[in-house]
């Protein structure tokens, strides 16, 4: 960061903007394998909030590639860098009071770690969904034929086939889509928010 830039306090603060919307804004990242339901259950979680009368949004990271982070690819580096500006993204629409939900997978713990990081700096609440579904079933599940690709090397780099994937020692909640519907994942996330 340049010398030459400050940050600008604005004339309204959280508590004000909050009382308007009359929600706390917080950040629910999931984290999982490709296929493993984070998506689907991030969508679902909006669904519900926002017809309960909060404000939700959905970072999916798919969505936030085709814009934000057109630029990067799959690299170590690129990851960090796809998570860095997803979880600045984040921090900054909870303190309009939304209530983000960011399914990303997120391979590194460190990454995902710095995201919290700024978000308890904030003041801001920060839950961790690992999405825990088996490699295997992810592999069934993949429309795409990523997986398929990957195992033959025609896609590199890709996460629980030729990258790593660091799986949360202590998230916030655990989730195996191959155990659990997509009802009963929307009902424990949601539950999360009765915590904070």
């Amino acid at each position: 960061m340049s010398d030459n830039v400050s940050w600008h306090a604005g004339s309204v603060d959280r508590a004000q903007r909050q009382s308007i919307s009359g929600t706390t804004g917080c950040t629910i990242w999931l984290t999982g394998l490709s296929g493993s339901g984070k998506s689907t259950i991030a969508y679902h979680c909006e669904a519900a909030l926002v017809s309960s009368g909060r404000l939700a949004y959905t970072l999916d990271g798919d969505n936030i590639r085709h814009g934000l982070n057109s630029d990067l690819g799959f690299s170590p580096r690129d990851r960090h860098e796809n998570v860095r500006r997803v979880g600045e993204v984040s921090r900054l629409i909870a303190d309009a009071g939304v209530t983000v939900l960011a399914p990303l997978i997120s391979p590194y713990a460190a990454d995902r770690n710095q995201v919290r990081q700024i978000h308890e700096i904030a003041g801001l609440a920060f839950y961790e969904v690992h999405v825990a579904t088996p490699l295997e079933v992810c592999e069934q599940r993949d429309q795409k034929g990523l997986y398929a690709r990957a195992r033959t090397g025609e896609l590199e780099e890709f996460t629980g086939i030729s990258a790593p994937y660091e799986e949360p020692i202590n998230p916030d909640l655990r989730i195996d889509t191959a155990e659990v519907n997509t009802e009963e994942a929307v009902v424990a996330v949601l539950g999360l928010l009765s915590l904070g």
